[in-house]
């Protein structure tokens, strides 16, 4: 089964564009996870197990590294076309 999530991410960091680059980078090192991002958020879509597990892992290196940090994310059960705008 696929996932698409779209997640973004609030660091408690004065800084707090270098953790958002950063973790979207480490996002990138996934490639079989499709990812695409905007000035809001970033969405990801891949096999639902693969999808979970890379926002789970990532989400608590971007904790250990950065510190405090909200993220908020939507998930839909399926595949979405991410280049897809209106």
């Amino acid at each position: 089964m696929k996932l698409t999530a779209e997640i973004s991410m609030y660091p408690f960091n004065e800084n707090y564009l270098d953790p958002i680059k950063w973790f979207i980078g480490r996002l990138d090192s996934y490639p079989n996870i499709e990812r695409v991002t905007n000035a809001m958020a970033t969405q990801v879509c891949g096999d639902y197990l693969d999808v979970m597990t890379m926002l789970a892992t990532e989400m608590q290196a971007a904790h250990e590294k950065w510190g405090k940090a909200v993220f908020v994310c939507k998930f839909i059960g399926g595949e979405l076309n991410l280049a897809h705008s209106e």
